[in-house]
C-alpha cells in the first residue's frame, strides 16, 4: 500500500462512510502537548493517539522514544479502534514528522494497511474541510501486535551500517556538526554517519517530494536500492519520517530505534563532531 494518501481522497472515503480508522498524532518536542491541538478540533472522527504514551516506551538507557512493548502498543491501538485488514490513516499538524513514527510503529507491529496524510491537519483545513472537537464513539478493535515488519537496528548495527553501509542523520545540520544540542547530553554524530535532515524531505505545504526528487536528494548522499541503509534521529521519531521518505523513492532501510539518546547513553560510543 502506497504510505500516503491525499486530502481529497481521505475526504471521498470519509464522504463514503468508509471504513477507516482515523489517529491524530500531533506531537511537539517542546511547547503545548498534542492533545490540547485535538480538542480545539481535529477533523471528523479521529481519535488522538499519544506519540509519548502510545507509540513508545518509558524512556531510560534504551533511548527517549524506544519500541513500546508488543502488548502495550497493541492495548493502545485497539483502544483507538485499529483492526486488522481496517485502514488506518494517520495526521499531524503538517509535514508528517509524528505521524511518520505512528505510521512505522503500525508497520513494525504487523498493519499493512496504514497511511499517512500527505500535508496533515493543515492541508485539511486549508482545502476548507471541516474540523470538529466533538470526539467519537470508539469501537475498540482487535489488532495483533505481530513486531518485525521493518527492519530495525541497535548500537552495534548502526556503527557496522555506518563503517559499510549508508547511515543517514535526519537531525538538523547543526546538530549533527555538533554545534548545538537542546535535548541530549552530548553533541555530534555517530562516526561515519551522513547528514540528511528530515526537513529536506518536505516542501514548505509539508508535503512529501515527489519520488525522483527524494530519489535524487538520496542518491547524492549514497543511499539507493542497491545500498544498505539505515536512518537515525535525536530519539527514532524524525528518523521514522526518514524512512517513509526512502520508502517513497524505492529505497528500503532500517530504523535505529534507540538512536542518537541511545548512542551516547553509552560513554564508550565514540562521537564525531563537524561536516563528518
Amino acid at each position: 500500500m502506497h504510505p500516503l494518501i491525499d486530502v481529497p481522497t481521505l475526504d471521498r472515503l470519509i464522504r463514503r462512510r468508509a471504513p477507516v480508522v482515523l489517529l491524530d498524532a500531533r506531537w511537539r518536542l517542546a511547547g503545548p502537548p498534542g492533545i490540547e491541538s485535538y480538542r480545539e478540533g481535529h477533523l471528523p472522527g479521529a481519535v488522538f493517539v499519544d506519540l509519548d504514551e502510545d507509540v513508545a516506551g518509558p524512556p531510560g538507557p534504551g533511548g527517549r522514544h524506544p519500541l513500546p512493548a508488543a502488548g502495550d502498543f497493541e492495548a493502545a491501538m485497539r483502544r483507538a479502534g485499529v483492526s486488522p485488514g481496517r485502514l488506518v490513516v494517520v495526521y499531524d499538524d503538517a509535514d508528517s514528522t509524528a505521524a511518520a513514527r505512528v505510521w512505522w510503529s503500525l508497520r513494525y507491529f504487523g498493519h499493512d494497511q496504514v497511511r499517512v496524510l500527505d500535508g496533515g491537519h493543515r492541508a485539511w483545513t486549508e482545502a476548507g474541510h471541516p474540523v470538529t472537537t466533538d470526539e467519537p464513539e470508539v469501537k475498540p478493535g482487535d489488532f495483533l501486535a505481530a513486531p518485525g515488519g521493518f527492519p530495525v537496528l541497535d548500537a552495534e548495527g548502526a556503527a557496522e551500517l555506518a563503517r559499510g553501509g549508508v547511515l543517514l542523520d535526519a537531525r538538523s545540520a547543526e546538530r549533527y556538526r555538533g554545534e548545538q544540542e537542546p535535548v541530549d547530553p552530548v553533541a555530534g554524530h555517530i562516526p561515519g554517519a551522513r547528514s540528511a535532515p528530515t526537513s529536506g524531505n518536505v516542501g514548505v505545504d509539508g508535503r512529501f517530494l515527489p519520488p525522483g526528487l527524494l530519489r535524487e536528494r538520496f542518491g547524492q548522499l549514497g543511499a539507493t536500492d542497491a545500498a544498505d541503509v539505515g536512518a537515525y534521529c535525536g530519539s527514532g521519531v524524525t528518523a521514522a519520517h526518514e524512512i517513509l521518505a526512502l520508502n517513497l523513492a524505492g529505497i528500503p532501510a532500517a530504523l535505529y530505534v534507540g538512536s542518537w539518546s541511545n548512542w551516547v547513553a553509552d560513554p564508550a560510543n565514540p562521537v564525531a563532531t563537524g561536516t563528518g
